[in-house]
């Protein structure tokens, strides 16, 4: 039971996530007529979108499957359920979750999901961003492996690896687009 409440809690985390990501895209929608980048004009952009969208289900949606269900399939059944690791997946996430939401903050209305080519927004190198050049996505990949951790099911170790080997090729694109975007200004924020 503590492991089911642990992985319950894990999935609420994780949801809650990704339904805050949904509200600011909402918000940028409202305030700017576009949705943050939410399905990006680029087709590299979009096919990231189609890769991520199934991971980004499974992640929320296998922390429920392994909460709620008795014998769930064997794709989704974890290898193993400690309660511990479990708990302590909930607080690595909760954690990571709330640092998330200071850089969303310090990004303002600056902040994306990806990369709009026709669009130029600030180059924010404050708060968290002045010590790490993609907080967001390495707190990302601390969840995802909080996630994997808590809930190693065969499709959640998949989900995990395909998400963080995608955030890697992400935030190599975005740094392309960053120098192209910023050029002098953002070399000097990466050598710092």
């Amino acid at each position: 039971m503590p492991y089911r409440i642990a992985t319950f809690a894990l999935g609420l985390i994780i949801g809650g996530y990704w339904l805050r990501v949904m509200r600011m895209a909402r918000k940028a929608r409202q305030r700017t007529g576009r949705a943050a980048n939410l399905i990006p004009r680029e087709p590299v952009g979009r096919l990231l979108r189609l890769l991520w969208t199934p991971i980004v289900l499974l992640w929320i949606g296998q922390p429920f499957v392994a909460a709620l269900v008795r014998r769930p399939p064997v794709p989704l059944r974890p290898i193993w359920a400690n309660a511990w690791v479990a708990w302590a997946g909930v607080l690595v996430a909760g954690v990571a979750f709330w640092l998330t939401r200071i850089c969303w903050r310090t990004m303002g209305r600056n902040w994306r999901m990806g990369i709009d080519p026709t669009e130029r927004t600030s180059l924010v190198v404050d708060g968290p961003f002045q010590y790490v050049r993609h907080p967001i996505y390495a707190l990302s990949q601390v969840m995802m492996v909080a996630a994997v951790a808590a809930v190693p099911s065969p499709l959640m170790i998949a989900a995990g690896a395909s998400h963080l080997l995608l955030l890697q090729w992400e935030a190599r694109r975005e740094e392309a687009h960053m120098f192209r975007t910023h050029g002098d200004a953002y070399s000097t924020y990466c050598s710092r």
